[in-house]
């Protein structure tokens, strides 16, 4: 999958966690080695997996506890 150009949301939706990790951290190393490209996409490939990290951890949080009456 890798080209140079930022993936469409559906390609990012097909892609498994490990998949996208992997992907991100070899166009980060592409864009630290000078590749303009690379940056955008990498920046893309990292916002896709800290959304998904934050959606998972805030299904594990317990629900709110209701406020105490006054």
């Amino acid at each position: 999958m890798i080209r140079h150009s930022v993936p469409s949301p559906a390609e990012l939706a097909q892609l498994e966690d490990g998949a996208l990790e992997r992907l991100a951290l070899e166009w980060r190393a592409s864009a630290s080695r000078g590749e303009k490209q690379a940056y955008g996409v990498a920046h893309t490939l990292e916002v896709e997996l800290r959304r998904r990290v934050r959606g998972r951890r805030t299904e594990q949080l317990p629900p709110p506890a209701s406020a105490p009456r006054r």
